[in-house]
């Protein structure tokens, strides 16, 4: 069958063309595949965005509410539950822009599950006028990355133990079920084929030796002007160290251990201690990064391989290189992940955060302090006399 190269949805001369002018390009992630670089440029350049014809249509640079409406998916742990009202006002957002080209941007759009709940989404979003972008990283990158979020929504299991669930347990969704039906990135470019068909569907393989690589192909996509779209330095969205998570990863199970709310946790912990951990601490050379035994390496790279053969059988577009979703790190892989240490100065910090997040909750304020001892003292007795 011949092909027509001058189709706008095919790569010309190495440059990704243009999609059509009026496209709503819906980002779905999934994460850990550079969606806040993007997310936090786009928002950055809201105002220039307009005179080039494109509009990003959100008041924040993460519409997560939205999308976890959309996709009747949870909160994280102890944050407010979605609404559909959140849904409700993006749509409203995305139908002002008229004519223009809009981009709409949360990895949590790949945690949609079934085939009735993207075709909502896509109908919804402008049906015709809708076009998916995948982003994609290896899945060796993506599994260290991954875990460590996971900790950070109140995950007690160790890296080689939640691997070994991931790769070696069948059928593979505990402790976290999520983690496939994001990174089964085969399957899940599949769900999205069936609703708006292979043509409306771009995967970008992301390089990640090519920093501002996404970004450019983003600009290209939309027909933005080069180097529009810059990167924001964003602390808050760098992954823990290994000592930070191992350390966050004790926590949790003192926490859950304690019986104490979800809503303390993702006050005082996640957006007290670990936030404010993330924001005055940056890691140095002598920390130890989570690494990723030889076993698994091995496992993912094969499953990399796997969805890669899948993807382009797809006959979706494909941007990138998708070799790399396969590709092995040059640097040995570790016979066994080396014990963390953390410093003081990240500890101090860590608690800090917790404590000043403390001080401005006024859902602490308002409960009595001999009603928060009572509570907190039951659920010791409780530990103390199952020892």
């Amino acid at each position: 069958m011949e092909t027509d190269c001058t189709r706008d949805d095919l790569p010309v001369n190495g440059v990704t063309a243009a999609l059509p002018v009026g496209t709503r390009l819906l980002h779905i992630g999934p994460h850990k595949t550079g969606t806040t670089a993007v997310q936090g440029a786009l928002f950055a350049a809201k105002d220039l965005l307009p005179e080039h014809g494109v509009a990003f249509p959100a008041h924040t640079r993460h519409p997560m509410e939205a999308a976890l409406a959309a996709c009747a998916r949870p909160a994280m742990m102890g944050d407010t539950a979605p609404t559909e009202k959140h849904w409700t006002r993006l749509l409203e957002q995305v139908g002002a822009t008229g004519g223009k080209t809009s981009v709409i941007s949360s990895e949590f759009f790949a945690d949609a599950e079934d085939d009735d709940t993207i075709a909502r989404i896509v109908g919804q979003l402008g049906g015709e006028r809708t076009h998916v972008l995948v982003t994609l990283r290896p899945l060796v990158r993506i599994m260290p990355s991954q875990w460590q979020q996971y900790v950070q929504n109140g995950l007690r299991m160790g890296y080689e133990d939640w691997l070994t669930h991931m790769l070696r347990k069948a059928p593979y969704e505990q402790p976290n079920p999520s983690f496939w039906r994001r990174h089964r990135h085969d399957r899940l470019v599949e769900r999205w084929v069936r609703a708006v068909g292979p043509e409306r569907i771009t995967v970008v393989v992301v390089d990640d030796r090519d920093r501002g690589g996404l970004l450019r192909t983003f600009e290209q996509l939309l027909g933005l002007p080069g180097n529009l779209l810059q990167p924001v330095p964003d602390t808050a969205n760098r992954s823990l160290t290994l000592a930070e998570t191992e350390m966050l990863r004790n926590l949790n199970k003192e926490f859950r251990g304690n019986g104490l709310p979800d809503e303390l946790y993702s006050r005082l912990v996640r957006n007290g201690a670990v936030m404010h951990m993330k924001n005055t601490c940056s890691p140095s050379p002598e920390d130890v990064k989570i690494l990723t035994p030889e076993w698994a390496v091995e496992a993912a790279a094969g499953i990399g391989a796997e969805m890669a053969r899948n993807i382009a059988g797809t006959g979706v577009r494909i941007v990138g290189d998708p070799g790399l979703l396969s590709a092995v790190p040059k640097a040995p892989a570790p016979a066994g992940i080396p014990a963390p240490r953390i410093s003081p100065e990240v500890a101090a910090q860590a608690l800090y955060g917790a404590l000043a997040s403390a001080a401005r909750a006024r859902t602490v304020h308002q409960t009595s302090s001999k009603e928060l001892m009572r509570v907190l003292g039951h659920r010791c007795l409780k530990k103390l006399r199952r020892r």
